[in-house]
């Protein structure tokens, strides 16, 4: 029987569309004449998605009880007796009912498709099962219903129903999405803008890397192997020299040439992993192009040229970026073609992009043949030809015989390379000459002189050197890779050393001090800023042993410092890390400073002006009327004596609610606020507020679970918030309309919001408004200080928990509180 084929609808999140599109495009078919069934559909009450239902067959459903509850789910059964040609079903990761053949809807799908039923569904990108954790660091949720990814990248088609975040939020507000009840709460988490436009990206990601898949496996089957330019790919060749970045910048402007361009940077490594010659560089590098928005490769290989091609070719590079070569022309015409030229002759149909740059056709250098190895190595070398010279000498001389020249010869040579390999280039020149002399005088006629009477006397001398400086090049080039090669690994321990501890949440300077102490065998590392030491590592004599001042005027001390020259460079490397770190912490430090003062001195700038004008307006009303109370001369009739008496304590008790406003946002500021956290239920700390601002069910709408579980919070400052919340809701909420408390559980915290519907706030002025004094339009006399949302927020943050400002649908503002649950989240009571 042959399969059926799968067509899936893919959304960013509930409401783009994909139930509506599935209905749609099942009424298409049925009028081309295909036969149509709906095997499961899920309107969510959506009134214009049932309406598509209509005029389309649907299997019923079967029902199962389970624990006493009727549960209706898709009569797997029925749909393939019914075998229609195509067959609906919405919600591919839906967990089934109980006592089913399956345990997942997209189980029941694979059966229809081995009955040959071509099958239309729908999936959320939240429910694929490698995007879980992803989502859930998204939206704080956990799915629990999920699709493998195999079984949906298996579908013949695959389609992204596509809907903008703010678009869909206006859906969600008309109530097309959810019912009202749920409208705010939804709003509120799981439908933010953030969240949303996250989940789109990722939904269109995820389907642009599966039509990539799909187009590498077509080009496998059908054997095209030259690129297919469906997008711009800049691959930048790195050799760790300072030409790096250069390239980097030009690779980024080619990419940038065209729309969707992709940068990419590759640095081969050869397998014997010596460092470069700037170990700093490529790591310079790597972050520039980190800021390019490309990423970093690293492949290992013999072959650099070679290599590099075949990375290209994997990534379907569409172009090279590499730099001209270092090496003259000179050095070019002795070692043949570079890398450039073989990169470019194996390239294909990729382009190939060669850049000048300051370091192109550097002088020529002869290899250095000495200076790896040790100098007791090279005096052994010497000692050796002093020694064995003579002794080989003395052997070889009692024999005596005419005819056993070439054994002689083939002798000396071969103590020239034990010297050779001992000691390197000039203990095995020494060994060579010294042998051509012995050679010549003792076992050359005329014997015991040395007279150069054939011309092969001289050429064998000449061997015997060119054979001494040959094996001692490999020698000591063998020497030089063997001792790099340890460095190499040291420096790289080191510096990965320092990178995890800075990542696991070390001190970036303490890290560095300790792990140099320990690399270079100090007894002490400590930095000093003139008396200051802001951080230091092991112990210290009176004066330090050695020193060195860094750029930022810090100064770098040493307590037993050993006198390694070789160290010198990576120590230059780990210098240039500190100087960084301790630049870095004074520029922290000057930020937090000069931030603290300004908020200091905006607070107290603020506080002035509110005594000068706030806090002497009640004073003055109450002492005005206590002064003509108080007047003699005056004839006051009992209502006016009330009056002004009500006058008075109402003035004195605003004086004291701004008081104690000024002291609690003092408090906040300076941080000594006094936070006793206990499990509390909301409800105990809202029914409170609303009494003491003499608020009733004409003037707020109350939602609040009875399961809703209880947070862990302080009674009092709660409460504060809630009032201050609730009044500045209250104030601006237009006539007729009432101010909505509402709450609800999510990610392991409890979101209290207050919504109305007044003016809002500007986007532009949102980071404002939690700050003190901060009033939104004109005021009147009895608007206060505006400090309630900036109370609300350092008692909020004092308990553990979060506040933020967000839209109401329709308009208005709404302020989300979120705080922990009791349980779940511990919080340390702060005191003064």
């Amino acid at each position: 029987m042959k399969r059926g084929k799968l067509r899936v609808l893919l959304g960013a999140a509930p409401g783009v569309g994909k139930t509506f599109t599935m209905l749609e495009e099942g009424r298409r078919l049925l009028d081309e004449g295909r036969d149509v069934v709906v095997a499961v559909v899920e309107t969510h009450g959506r009134a214009a998605t049932a309406a598509l239902v209509d005029g389309l067959e649907v299997v019923p459903r079967r029902v199962v009880e389970h624990r006493g509850v009727a549960l209706d789910d898709m009569d797997l059964a029925a749909v393939v007796a019914r075998a229609p040609d195509v067959a609906l079903v919405d919600e591919l990761a839906h967990t089934n009912a109980p006592d089913g053949p399956h345990e997942k809807r997209w189980q029941d799908v694979e059966a229809l498709l081995a009955a040959g039923i071509d099958v239309i569904s729908t999936v959320n990108v939240q429910h694929m099962q490698s995007l879980g954790d992803v989502v859930r660091e998204i939206t704080g949720t956990v799915q629990r219903e999920t699709v493998p990814d195999a079984v949906v990248r298996a579908a013949d088609q695959i389609e992204v129903v596509d809907l903008a975040p703010a678009a869909l939020r206006e859906r969600l507000s008309d109530g097309l999405v959810y019912p009202a009840a749920r409208i705010d709460a939804a709003l509120s988490n799981y439908f933010r803008l953030g969240n949303l436009t996250a989940l789109r990206e990722i939904a269109l990601l995820w389907l642009a890397d599966e039509v990539d898949d799909a187009l590498k496996a077509y080009r496998a089957e059908h054997g095209i192997d030259h690129r297919w330019e469906t997008r711009e790919r800049v691959l930048v060749a790195l050799t760790g020299g300072p030409e790096g970045e250069t390239l980097l910048r030009r690779g980024a402007r080619i990419a940038a040439r065209s729309a969707g361009g992709e940068l990419a940077a590759v640095h081969v490594t050869t397998n014997d992993g010596l460092r470069e010659r700037h170990p700093g560089a490529l790591g310079t590098q790597r972050a520039l192009l980190e800021q390019l928005g490309g990423t970093y490769h690293q492949v290992v290989g013999d072959d650099v040229p070679t290599t590099l091609v075949r990375f290209a070719k994997s990534i379907d590079a569409t172009q090279i970026v590499i730099g001209v070569s270092r090496r003259s022309r000179l050095t070019a015409a002795i070692t043949g073609p570079g890398i450039g030229n073989t990169v470019i002759q194996e390239s294909g149909d990729i382009d190939v992009h060669v850049v000048t740059h300051e370091r192109a056709g550097g002088g020529f250098a002869l290899p250095k043949l000495g200076g790896s190895l040790s100098r007791g190595r090279i005096l052994a070398a010497f000692v050796l030809s002093l020694v064995a010279g003579p002794l080989l000498t003395w052997a070889l001389s009692l024999g005596n015989d005419p005819d056993a020249i070439t054994v002689d010869v083939l002798a000396y040579q071969l103590l020239v390379l034990v010297v050779a390999l001992v000691g390197g280039m000039w203990p095995a020149v020494f060994a060579a000459v010294l042998s051509g002399l012995s050679l010549d005088y003792f076992f050359v006629q005329p014997l015991y002189k040395v007279t150069v009477q054939q011309p092969w006397h001289l050429v064998a001398l000449v061997m015997y050197v060119i054979s001494a400086v040959l094996v001692s090049f490999v020698v000591d080039r063998s020497a030089r890779r063997s001792r790099a090669a340890r460095r190499a690994a040291a420096e790289s321990g080191l510096l990965v050393g320092i990178a995890g501890s800075v990542l696991r949440g070390d001190d970036a300077l303490q890290a560095l001090l300790d792990r140099t102490r320990e690399a270079f065998g100090f007894a002490g590392v400590r930095i000093r800023q003139g008396d200051d030491v802001p951080a230091a590592s092991g112990t210290f004599g009176e004066t330090p042993d050695a020193s060195t001042r860094l750029p930022s005027g810090a100064v770098l001390e040493f307590a037993g410092a050993p006198d390694d020259p070789t160290q010198r460079r990576l120590l230059r490397v780990v210098e240039q890390q500190l100087d960084a770190a301790v630049e870095h912490r004074e520029l922290t430090r000057t930020a937090v400073d000069a931030e603290r003062i300004a908020a200091a001195d905006r607070v107290r700038s603020a506080i002035l002006a509110a005594v000068g004008h706030d806090v002497r307006r009640p004073i003055a009303a109450a002492s005005a009327a206590v002064q003509t109370l108080s007047a003699s001369d005056i004839e006051l009739s009992q209502a006016d004596r009330e009056a002004l008496l009500a006058t008075a304590d109402e003035s004195l008790r605003q004086l004291a609610v701004l008081l104690a406003d000024l002291l609690d946002v003092s408090r906040v500021q300076a941080g000594v606020l006094a936070v006793t956290p206990v499990p509390l239920a909301l409800e105990t700390v809202v029914a409170p507020a609303l009494d003491e601002l003499e608020l009733g069910p004409d003037d707020v709408d109350l939602d609040l679970p009875a399961e809703l579980p209880p947070v862990l919070a302080d009674a009092v400052l709660l409460q504060r918030v809630v009032v201050n919340l609730l009044a500045n809701a209250a104030r601006y909420a237009p006539e007729g309309t009432r101010v909505r408390i509402a709450a609800s559980a999510f990610g392991g915290g409890v979101e209290l919001r207050v919504t109305d519907h007044g003016p809002g706030i500007p986007a532009d002025r949102r980071g404002e408004v939690f700050q003190p004094f901060q009033r939104l339009g004109d005021t009147d006399n009895d608007t206060g200080l505006g400090l309630g949302l900036a109370l609300a927020r350092g008692f909020t943050e004092g308990m553990g928990g979060t506040i933020e400002v967000d839209d109401t649908p329709g308009g208005g503002l709404t302020v989300v509180v979120r705080l922990p649950i009791a349980g779940h989240v511990g919080v340390e009571a702060r005191s003064a």
